[in-house]
């Protein structure tokens, strides 16, 4: 297999290697501890304050591999905290964090203009922020009988999914794959049926890359009527892998090892996903403009054709407000994302999800935009 090895593929132990390694780091770098730095002036809790209580975050799927590994580094730091997680899907978790029902939000797509200024509402005249946790490639996962490895280009998943092409043996696929033996076996494409950023990402390519066969705009809903579908990652995944024929678009990090993982067209070349390539995209696409300073959004940039780039990809944030009035919750907010963005969190968040550590200019402004929430 050509691609990088998936990280989250690691066993239990491994990761528990590794968020140990975290804890310990965090334990001997004193000011590096997200938990323990800064002084009594609104920007962090002191040495002393420790991180007690109940908190709540919401969104992303795709971040549940890699929120389980910081909230087990966090919590062997903070005994006295107890961090919840719902993986509820990307537009379920901002909903829930715009009401007020959670203190952060995990999301594969960044708030829209409209939720900005809704944020408002919940987090004050500030607003909120999205801040860069997590970046991964996007698989196309298959379960094709007898195919091991698959060249897809943008306009044939498009038209895959879009229902144009129907069966795994259509001339061009098979001109695209003249070493596997692609069987008369219909196509199933799975969607997802939630409100999802891996939906929003993937639509948001193919109208990018192949606009003539899918001309719908980016969306975190599915933009098509009927069709097989499932909740989450997960779902999505399960479904596949129970489906002789069905293909769907998901994190790599919950793909798992029993379905096959395409290459898709990236310039001249079919590219296999990795997490470098997913990061060398990035590291060279612009933030969104017009957005307060410390919010992060980046304008992928998805006809990226280097070598080795993999533009089908997600950028995972971390959505908080950028003033916390209850001082409790601000704490938790500053040091539990500051561990998520900090050198030891990404790499323990590439050993428990795949996923490529944040990098250059973007890592120190994530590190930056942490530190510029106030509290109380």
């Amino acid at each position: 297999m050509e691609r990088h090895v998936n990280l989250s593929r690691i066993s239990r132990a491994g990761t528990a290697c590794v968020v140990g390694a975290v804890a310990l780091t965090l334990t001997a770098c004193g000011s590096d501890d997200p938990a323990a730095v800064g002084a009594n002036d609104g920007s962090a809790p002191s040495p002393a304050a420790a991180i007690s209580g109940t908190f709540a975050g919401a969104g992303s799927s795709a971040q549940k591999a890699a929120i389980d590994a910081w909230t087990a580094a966090f919590q062997s730091q903070n005994p006295d905290a107890t961090v919840n997680y719902d993986p509820s899907g990307s537009g379920a978790g901002r909903e829930q964090f715009l009401a007020g029902g959670v203190q952060w939000a995990g999301s594969d797509s960044a708030l829209t203009g409209e939720e900005i200024e809704a944020a408002k509402a919940v987090c004050g005249t500030g607003g909120a922020w999205d801040i860069p946790v997590y970046i991964s490639p996007i698989a196309l996962a298959f379960n094709v009988p007898g195919v091991e490895e698959l060249n897809l280009s943008a306009e044939n998943v498009a038209k895959i999914f879009a229902g144009t092409i129907t069966t795994w043996n259509d001339p061009v696929l098979v001109a695209d794959n003249p070493q596997a033996a692609l069987p008369d076996l219909a196509i199933t494409p799975v969607h997802r049926s939630d409100k999802s950023g891996t939906t929003n990402n993937f639509t948001d390519w193919l109208n990018q890359t192949a606009p003539e066969a899918w001309p719908h705009e980016k969306n975190d809903v599915w933009p098509l009527e009927g069709g097989d579908s499932a909740e989450k990652t997960s779902g999505v995944i399960g479904v596949v892998t129970d489906t002789p024929g069905a293909i769907t678009y998901a994190d790599e990090s919950g793909v798992g090892t029993e379905l096959g993982v395409a290459a898709i067209t990236v310039g001249e070349n079919f590219n296999k996903p990795s997490a470098e390539g997913a990061a060398n995209v990035v590291s060279s696409s612009p933030l969104i403009e017009g957005r307060p300073a410390h919010d992060l959004a980046v304008e992928i940039d998805r006809t990226a054709a280097a070598e080795g780039d993999y533009p089908l990809l997600l950028v995972s944030y971390t959505i908080v407000c950028s003033h916390y009035q209850d001082q409790a919750e601000g704490n938790f907010v500053k040091a539990f994302v500051g561990l998520q963005v900090s050198e030891a969190g990404q790499q323990v968040a590439a050993s428990a999800a795949g996923s490529a550590p944040l990098a250059g200019e973007i890592a120190t402004r994530a590190i930056a935009a942490v530190e510029a929430i106030t509290v109380g």
